[in-house]
C-alpha cells in the first residue's frame, strides 16, 4: 500500500478534531479543515476504524503510516533529503504507534478524555472508571491504577488503554498471538500486558481471535462432526437372515501347510466375516490369500450355505472391488446418486463406504474384536506345531457359534422369559429348553411334520416379536454426535487428515462437492488438493476434514 492510497476517499478523515473526534494528525501535513454538520458526527467518528480495516496485520498498518509520514516530511523538506538511519526509523515507528493510539482512543473514549482534560469526574457508566485513567505527556490515555510507586517499567505500571470493540484491538491481539507462536489465550494475554496494552474485554476478544485463527486450526483444530444419521432401512427391516450383509476381512494367521525333512512349511490365512445387518448373526469364511480369486470363492461358499444376498456393504478394499467386478455384481458408488437410484431397482447390489470412514461400517467391523478375542483364547491351547488349516477352519466355525449365541438385548431377570434373544435362535431354530416334537409322539407322520413346523414357526415369531419390541428400541439413542452442526459448503478451505504423515504436512484443499445425505446433512465431501504439482480429488468423510475458512471469509 502506497502513501497516496491512504489519502484517497472522503476528506473528512482529517477533519476538525472538535467535530469528528480526531485528536491529532501529522504536523507536517497541511490539510484544509472543513466543518462537519452535526448529523455526520457519528459517521465521521468511525471513519478511522473503517480505514484501519484495510489492514490485516498490526505491523503492516504501522509501516504504511510510517512510510506516509516519511514521505510527507521529505516532500516538505526536499532540499534536505538524507537517508534515514535505523534510529530515525524506530523513532518514526514509535511516533506512528502513538498517533494510532490517540486516534483509536479519541474514537472510543471521547467523553473520558474531555473529562480528564477539564479535570472533572468521569461518567459513572464509563467502562474505564475503575482504571483511574490519565493522559501522559503525548496525550495517550493510560491506566492510572495503584502501582505508580512501584519499580515496574512504565508500560507495566501504566498500560495504554484500548477498547476491545475497535478493530485495532484485533490487530494487536493477532500481532502478539503470532509473536508467541500461536499459543493459547493465557499466553496471548500475558504478551499483550507485557507489551503495555490494556485491552478492555481482552479475554473474550483473544478467545474470538484464536477461534478464527487459521494457523491454530491447522495445529490443533478438531475434525468436523455431524449429528449421527438415521439407521438405514436394511438394518431395521424384517428379512431372512443374511439378506443384508456387511463384509470385512481380518487376519492373517500362520498355519502349517506341509512337513519337510528340515521342519515344517508355514503359510498365511485370512478370514472374511459376513455380518447380517438385521439379525446380527455372523458367518466366517477362511481364505488362503488376500486376492480377488479367494474373495470370489469365499463369496460363493457363503451364498451356497446362507442363500441369496440382496445387498452387500463393505469398505473400499481392493479385493472387494475386484471381486464385484469379476462376478459382475452391480457396484454402487455412494457418492453417485443417479447410479445408486438405478441399481437399487436391481436384485443384487454392493454398497461401498467412502474411503477412510470405518465408523460408517461400525455395525459389522466392531464384530471383529470379539471374534479375535475368542480365537486368541482357543489358539492358546494349541501348539504352533499343530496349528493347521483344518484346525483354523474348525476354530472359526466354533467362534461363529459362540458369537451367534450372544444376547443382542439386555438379559431379563423375569422368570417368565427364560429364553434369550440371540441370532442362533433364528439360524438354528433351536434353544436349550426346547423339547423335540418327535420325542414321545405316537401320532401319524403328518402330525409329526405339523408339530415340527409349528415349533419352527413359533421360534421365528418369538424372535421377530422380541426383535421389534426389545432390540430395535436399543437403537433409538444416539451414543455420540448428538447435535447438528453447520454443514461443510462448496468452496470451503479445509485441512485433509492423513494418518501416515505429520500434521504439519497435511495437505490444504478446497471442497468442490459437499454431498448431502437424505436429511440434508453433509457427512462426506469431495476435496481437491495439489499433490506433486497435479490437482487431485479425494472423497472423504467430514471426520477426516478440519475446516479452516469459509468462502465468505
Amino acid at each position: 500500500m502506497d502513501g497516496n492510497s491512504w489519502l484517497q476517499g472522503p476528506p473528512v478523515f482529517l477533519q476538525n478534531p472538535e467535530d469528528c473526534g480526531v485528536i491529532d494528525s501529522f504536523p507536517e501535513m497541511e490539510t484544509e479543515r472543513q466543518a462537519v454538520p452535526p448529523e455526520e458526527k457519528q459517521q465521521c467518528t468511525m471513519l478511522g476504524s473503517k480505514r484501519f480495516e484495510r489492514f490485516s496485520r498490526w505491523d503492516s498498518l504501522v509501516r504504511a503510516l510510517s512510510r506516509l509520514r516519511t514521505f510527507t516530511r521529505k516532500s516538505r523538506h526536499s532540499t534536505d533529503i538524507e537517508a534515514s538511519t535505523e534510529n530515525d526509523s524506530k523513532h518514526v515507528y514509535t511516533e506512528t504507534e502513538t498517533f494510532i493510539m490517540k486516534q483509536v482512543q479519541q474514537e472510543m473514549f471521547e467523553k473520558e478524555i474531555s473529562c480528564i482534560k477539564m479535570k472533572s469526574p468521569l461518567p459513572k457508566d464509563s467502562p474505564i472508571a475503575a482504571l483511574n485513567p490519565v493522559l501522559d505527556a503525548d496525550g495517550v490515555l493510560r491506566v492510572g491504577g495503584r502501582l505508580g510507586k512501584s519499580d515496574l517499567e512504565r508500560n507495566l505500571k501504566h498500560p495504554v488503554i484500548i477498547s476491545g470493540k475497535h478493530y485495532v484491538a484485533v490487530l494487536l491481539v493477532r500481532h502478539h498471538h503470532d509473536l508467541i507462536q500461536h499459543q493459547g489465550r493465557h499466553f496471548t494475554e500475558g504478551a499483550l500486558r507485557s507489551a503495555g496494552w490494556w485491552i478492555m474485554g481482552v479475554k473474550r476478544l483473544v478467545s474470538s481471535v484464536i477461534h478464527k485463527c487459521v494457523t491454530c486450526k491447522k495445529l490443533r483444530g478438531q475434525q468436523e462432526t455431524q449429528i449421527m444419521a438415521d439407521l438405514p432401512a436394511d438394518r431395521l427391516t424384517r428379512s431372512p437372515p443374511f439378506t443384508y450383509v456387511g463384509v470385512d476381512t481380518f487376519g492373517p494367521w500362520e498355519v502349517i501347510t506341509r512337513k519337510t525333512r528340515g521342519g515344517v512349511a508355514y503359510s498365511k490365512r485370512w478370514a472374511i466375516l459376513f455380518n447380517c445387518l438385521v439379525t446380527r448373526a455372523i458367518h466366517i469364511e477362511v481364505t488362503e490369500e488376500m486376492s480377488t480369486s479367494s474373495s470370489i470363492n469365499a463369496l460363493r461358499r457363503f451364498v451356497a450355505l446362507r442363500g441369496k444376498v440382496q445387498q452387500f456393504r463393505s469398505d473400499r478394499g481392493t479385493n472387494f472391488l475386484g471381486a464385484t467386478e469379476i462376478l459382475k455384481v452391480d457396484t454402487v458408488n455412494v457418492e453417485d446418486k443417479p447410479v445408486q437410484d438405478f441399481l437399487s431397482k436391481e436384485q443384487a447390489k454392493w454398497l461401498f463406504n467412502p474411503p477412510h470412514s470405518s465408523h460408517i461400517g461400525g455395525s459389522w467391523e466392531r464384530m471383529i474384536g470379539p471374534v479375535r478375542r475368542i480365537l486368541d483364547r482357543m489358539m492358546s491351547n494349541v501348539s504352533p506345531k499343530k496349528f493347521t488349516h483344518e484346525v483354523l477352519t474348525t476354530f472359526m466355525a466354533e467362534v461363529s457359534a459362540i458369537v451367534n449365541s450372544r444376547p443382542i438385548v439386555p438379559v431379563s431377570s423375569d422368570p417368565e422369559q427364560p429364553h434369550l434373544l440371540t441370532p442362533a435362535t433364528l439360524l438354528t431354530q433351536k434353544t436349550d429348553h426346547v423339547v423335540s416334537p418327535l420325542k414321545g409322539c405316537t401320532g401319524s407322520i403328518k402330525e409329526l411334520y405339523l408339530k415340527e413346523w409349528k415349533q419352527v414357526q413359533a421360534l421365528a415369531d418369538m424372535f421377530w416379536n422380541r426383535f421389534r419390541a426389545e432390540y430395535l428400541q436399543t437403537l433409538q439413542q444416539r451414543q455420540k454426535w448428538q447435535h447438528g452442526k453447520e454443514n461443510i459448503k462448496d468452496g470451503d478451505v479445509v485441512l485433509l487428515k492423513e494418518k501416515n504423515i505429520h500434521r504439519n504436512d497435511w495437505p490444504v484443499g478446497r471442497v468442490i462437492n459437499a454431498i448431502p445425505s437424505s436429511d440434508a446433512k453433509v457427512r462426506k465431501a469431495e476435496v481437491q488438493i495439489v499433490r506433486d504439482g497435479k490437482i487431485v480429488t479425494f472423497t472423504r468423510p467430514i471426520t477426516e476434514i478440519i475446516h479452516l475458512l469459509s468462502p465468505e471469509i
